[in-house]
């Protein structure tokens, strides 16, 4: 009998300790000129194990689902992720439905141990905005 098993990915020597540290990781993403989301994987270090572009929308939204947000945590053994989007305006303020989405998947990371560690904002001009700590940061 052949037993195959997956092997671990390697994870990045970068570590995710705060929302800043993110804004800078994805500063070239911020740019895009639609909205687009990607999962940042975390191992229990804390450390990248992918960046991943989930969904890319349009002009002001992008369509999510729990399932394409966590396919590839559980395929990457994923300890943790932190979900990140874009605003061209440039306005960081989280909408109602960018709330709604937020508790969504952390409801739905805690049903599969893979906690949501964070759902970042990210904008061209810097500027980011963290459900963590509810806080506005950047330039």
């Amino acid at each position: 009998m052949r037993i195959k098993l997956l092997q671990i990915k390697e994870a990045t020597s970068e570590q995710v300790l705060s929302p800043q540290k993110v804004a800078d990781i994805m500063r070239a993403e911020s740019k895009a000129d639609r909205e687009c989301l990607w999962v940042l994987h975390l191992n229990t270090d804390k450390r990248i194990i992918e960046k991943e572009l989930v969904a890319m929308g349009v002009l002001n939204s992008a369509c999510v689902h729990p399932r394409e947000i966590f396919k590839k945590a559980i395929i990457n053994s994923s300890y943790s992720i932190i979900i990140v989007h874009n605003h061209p305006s440039g306005n960081i303020k989280p909408s109602s439905d960018d709330r709604k989405i937020y508790k969504q998947l952390s409801e739905a990371g805690h049903l599969l141990q893979i906690e949501v560690d964070d759902f970042i904002i990210i904008s061209y001009n810097g500027e980011f905005w963290s459900a963590s700590t509810e806080h506005k940061g950047g330039n």
